[in-house]
């Protein structure tokens, strides 16, 4: 879906805590500046000619996005840091950097962040198509070409995947041996499990992940996502075993269903479904362009630790994982437990 990075504040963030692709824009865009402390610093002046904007162009953005600036590098350069940086471009083509006592640099970080604010700046709207290129170039080359299945190169991924499908098996015993009906009744409550945490049957999830109608969604489900499925899973076997038990036959679907409108309540699960819906929605519209309507008020930006953790060093295809003997290891031990 088209992004406008003037409007979308998670949409900038989310470029801009990926390290990966700040290092190819870094690289191919050029930009300058000036070393400082171990990274690229321009001044407001160099920021007013590479955009060609006005100084209260400018002036006016650091005010209606000065945290957003500063959290992004932007910073005030006073005393003996400021004395350093004058020494440092003494004679350079920076002519405010040296008849002040108080200084306002801009990092690359808050350099790109201010070129995806500016409205009325050509050279900026050139700058914002090709931080999006790049984005996509970089999440395509570390993802290995396609982002559906980035779920997968987390470390925590077979691990979560092989519990999840372990607390399975106990819940479709409990469906066959204490509540009434036909097959129907896994599809059923499986959905309704994905209703309760991420307000979407599988279909819906599908659609919205343009997945195939017998694709298996777990494939493609975060390792957060599918802790919190397992412990449904767990939570809703034993349930409806002690209700069972209690009644001493078989529960109907509409009396099994009561007891899982209750379970869902419980107060234990508020701070896991809160964390399990903002985690999915946040990624997978950063990751996978991917928008779940119904849980939009939970996007939040990804934080950096995300991108290491699918785009990282320490993170693999799945083929990769799988032919590891160390991870197969640790499997065989999940399995034989």
């Amino acid at each position: 879906m088209a992004k406008d990075l003037t409007e979308s504040s998670h949409d900038r963030q989310n470029i801009l805590n990926n390290r990966y692709a700040l290092q190819q824009a870094e690289q191919h865009l050029g930009l300058g500046g000036v070393m400082f402390e171990g990274e690229s610093v321009f001044t407001k002046a160099q920021v007013m000619a590479m955009y060609d904007v006005a100084d209260r162009t400018i002036e006016r953005y650091l005010v209606s996005h000065r945290e957003e600036l500063k959290n992004n590098g932007y910073q005030l350069l006073r005393g003996n840091k400021l004395r350093k940086f004058k020494e440092l471009v003494y004679g350079a083509d920076i002519d405010d950097g040296t008849k002040t006592s108080v200084l306002g640099v801009f990092s690359f970080r808050a350099v790109l962040n201010i070129g995806m604010l500016l409205t009325e700046s050509e050279p900026a709207r050139l700058l914002r198509s090709r931080l999006l290129d790049i984005v996509l170039d970089v999440m395509a080359e570390r993802a290995g070409g396609h982002t559906r299945f980035i779920n997968q190169r987390d470390e925590n991924y077979l691990v979560s995947a092989l519990q999840e499908e372990n607390y399975r098996r106990q819940f479709t015993d409990a469906l066959d041996n204490y509540v009434e009906g036909n097959h129907w009744k896994y599809a059923r409550f499986t959905n309704l499990i994905y209703q309760s945490i991420f307000h979407e049957n599988a279909t819906e999830y599908k659609k919205v992940l343009n997945l195939a109608a017998k694709a298996n969604i777990r494939e493609t489900l975060y390792a957060e996502v599918l802790n919190l499925i397992a412990s449904y899973e767990s939570g809703i076997a034993h349930e409806l075993e002690q209700a069972s038990t209690i009644q001493g036959r078989k529960l109907t679907q509409k009396e099994a269903e009561n007891l899982f409108a209750s379970f869902e309540k419980h107060p234990l699960f508020k701070p896991l479904i809160l964390d399990v819906r903002t985690k999915m929605a946040s990624r997978d519209l950063c990751f996978r362009d991917a928008l779940h309507e119904k849980l939009e008020a939970y996007i939040q930006s990804v934080p950096e630790a995300d991108f290491e953790r699918f785009l990282g060093e320490k993170s693999r295809s799945l083929e990769e994982q799988l032919s590891d003997p160390e991870t197969l290891a640790v499997l065989k031990r999940l399995k034989d437990r």
